[in-house]
This record gives structure tokens, sequence and C-alpha cells, in this order.
């Protein structure tokens, strides 16, 4: 499928360039990301396993784990994480002890209800369809289960925003070229194009089976959490 009017890459073209983008950059991705959040992305991550409210051992998926970062934060809260990632790169990269596997979040190979919650990390802009990403949440999410789907976003406040896109359009670039790939890290704040509007999105997941989903806007709104439970 050809790009769309802003040069982004759609469908199975977009899958193929995300799944290329991150076997790139996976060598060097933990470090980036703590560079240009100044760690504030362990914050958010932590954040994130709080608002979950589930017992103690209880079963997480984490979407688009990546490196394991989500997956390390559930273990250190006591839950029993399982790691879905479509880049190999990112997996060959892992640091975490729980169980991983090669996974489209959109076809996860697991039977209905089988989680007690979902995590996924700044990867809501990646996938080919969001619509379909909740859905399968909500299939595999068992009735009471929780979610926490961290994703980058822009500040409400005018300064701010300015603030942000030059940083994040600007500099951020910068920052991946030195540590890493700079095209990969150009691609990523254009990607933000990827996302519908805030209240969209929670549309979107109350269609999936979480009719009390909640954002919740991180760092002057930098970031944003949504959050809610299975019915």
């Amino acid at each position: 499928m050809s790009g769309s009017s802003d040069g982004l890459p759609q469908g199975e073209e977009k899958a193929r360039a995300v799944r290329g983008l991150f076997d790139t950059i996976s060598p060097r991705y933990d470090l980036v990301n703590r560079v240009m959040t100044f760690r504030m992305d362990v914050g958010w991550r932590r954040r994130a396993v709080r608002e979950l409210h589930l017992p103690t051992g209880s079963r997480v998926f984490d979407l688009a784990c990546g490196t394991g970062d989500f997956c390390r934060e559930l273990e250190r809260s006591g839950y029993r994480p399982v790691g879905f990632d479509f880049s190999f790169g990112m997996l060959a990269n892992a640091r975490t002890e729980a169980p991983l596997l090669q996974a489209d979040a959109l076809r996860l190979p697991v039977v209905d209800a089988s989680a007690d919650g979902v995590t996924c990390g700044f990867a809501l802009r990646n996938v080919v369809s969001l619509a379909g990403l909740f859905a399968e949440i909500g299939r595999v999410v068992r009735p009471g289960g929780a979610i926490a789907l961290l994703e980058a976003s822009r500040p409400d406040s005018r300064v701010l925003r300015l603030g942000h896109t030059l940083y994040f359009e600007r500099l951020v670039p910068m920052i991946g070229g030195l540590l890493s790939d700079r095209d990969a890290y150009a691609y990523l704040p254009r990607s933000m194009a990827y996302l519908p509007p805030p209240d969209e999105m929670l549309s979107m997941l109350r269609d999936a089976g979480f009719p009390s989903v909640r954002r919740l806007q991180l760092s002057a709104g930098i970031a944003q959490l949504l959050v809610g439970v299975r019915v």
C-alpha cells in the first residue's frame, strides 16, 4: 500500500517499515530512551504499572515489549508478565526473565480472556490498525482485567507545545543520530501523526469493552496514559 499524503507509510508497508526500524535501533534503544526523555520514561512506566491495581501474581501481557522495560517493572511489582513484540531485534536485546514471544500485537497467539491485564509502551502509533489493536486487547483481557497503555503526547499549553515540538522534531533526531540512527529517530516524531485525537482513542477503547477508560496526562502532557477495566 502506498504512503499517505504526508509521506508516512500505511498498511503492510508500515508494518515492514516499523519492524525494520526497531530491528535497527534495538541495540541502543534503552540508552536513547533514557537520554531523550531525561529518564522520565522510567517514572511513566512505574505510574502505568501502579494504575493496573491487580492482585499480586496476575498475568499481564506487555505488547510491543521491546527490550523488556515494562516486563521488568511488572516483575518488580509482583506481576507475571509475558512480552510480545514483532521485532526480533528488540527481543534479541531484551533484558528480562519474563517469557517473550515474537508476534504481531494485532494477532496474539493466545486464547480469549487469558490475561489479567495488558500494558503497552509507546506503540499505539506504530500498529497498522489502532482499532484492531484495541479489539485484540479486548479479546485477550478477562472481565475485570485492567489495561495501562502508555504513549507519547503533545501538551495542551501553546507555549509548552511549541517547546515540545522544537525538541521532539529537531533535537530528538540529533540525539538519535549521535547515539543510534538519525533516520529512525526522525521518523518517530513524525509518527505522532498516526494517533487520532484523545477522545477518539477513548471512544475506540470503550467500543472494545473498556467503558470506564480514562486518559491521564503525564509530565505536563508530553506523555499520556490510557487506563481502564474490562467488563
